[in-house]
């Protein structure tokens, strides 16, 4: 059908129509499943030994991340890189000191996967782990962007640069399990001498992290980072008293889900196809109105 004025008015009618009959169907609010599995961080107890750092280097084959220190080179990443899954960072407050653990939160509604668009990055259904495709992956790096964690990096050392992030060891199970056993226990877990750093489902994380409290109160801060932060994060924390989360790096983000916001707004605008109709009608306007000056300067 050829495209003339009369038929973007009448698909511009239709579409208004479409809207009128009523919004955009609401997103349903994602929960963490029974299986879920992450970790739990406790400042309280790690000392900074980094022991989860080399563990987690060592199980990944990842090659060592290069720091210029005091004249020396180490292995001694000051934050996530294109060849660290996880870090350990000293952080300070006042004359007091404390340390905090950062790798992928493993978000019950990531919003990595929600603007991926070739499915490089997928949530388990059953444990809950976020995965990354290496294959699949054609590094348009909206992962990064999304993140309200800043958790994914690009590594840009190799030939075919792709996303790094942690995936809870998840290639160190059993291919042929299911459920939990999908997963085996991540190699930080394994390393940590202190059990600063555990893993297990995440219900029984949440309330393990809960009694610590109930038990300290003085020591730990009333709350439990990532029972319902971004929607929920399968990888908890706890922090000592005199350290705010933000203090530790992880950013007041609300309760609402990083995706529930992004993808009401866009389904909104793509509702009845009102936009795409109206800027393409925009563009058909200029194009006569352009056409018709041509034709004015050509008389």
């Amino acid at each position: 059908m050829r495209l003339t004025r009369r038929n973007l008015l009448r698909g511009l009618a239709a579409g208004g129509a479409a809207a009128a009959a009523g919004p955009a169907e609401a997103r349903k609010r994602k929960v963490a499943g029974l299986d879920s599995v992450g970790m739990l961080y406790d400042s309280t107890r790690c000392i900074g030994c980094r022991a989860c750092v080399a563990k987690c280097r060592e199980a990944n084959d990842l090659p060592p991340s290069r720091v210029h220190l005091g004249g020396g080179v180490y292995d001694a990443p000051l934050d996530l890189d294109g060849r660290t899954k996880t870090v350990i960072r000293l952080v300070s407050e006042g004359d007091r000191d404390t340390f905090v653990k950062s790798q992928c939160m493993h978000c019950v509604d990531p919003a990595c996967v929600s603007v991926c668009m070739i499915g490089a990055l997928q949530k388990n259904s059953a444990t809950g782990v976020v995965s990354y495709k290496r294959d699949a992956c054609v590094g348009c790096r909206y992962c990064q962007v999304a993140c309200p964690f800043n958790v994914p990096k690009f590594n840009w050392d190799v030939a075919f640069p792709q996303i790094v992030k942690c995936e809870l060891c998840r290639h160190r199970a059993d291919p042929g399990a299911a459920g939990i056993k999908a997963v085996a226990n991540p190699a930080c877990c394994e390393a940590c001498p202190r059990e600063a750093v555990i893993f297990g489902k995440r219900l029984a994380l949440l309330g393990e992290a809960k009694r610590r409290i109930a038990e300290a109160p003085d020591r730990y801060q009333p709350r439990v980072y990532g029972e319902t932060d971004a929607g929920g994060t399968q990888v908890l924390y706890l922090a000592a008293r005199g350290f705010e989360f933000e203090d530790l790096g992880l950013p007041e983000v609300g309760s609402r889900p990083v995706p529930e916001r992004a993808e009401v707004l866009q389904h909104a605008i793509y509702y009845g196809m009102i936009a795409p109709i109206a800027l393409f009608g925009a563009a058909l306007v200029t194009v006569r109105r352009h056409r018709a000056q041509l034709r004015e300067e050509g008389d």
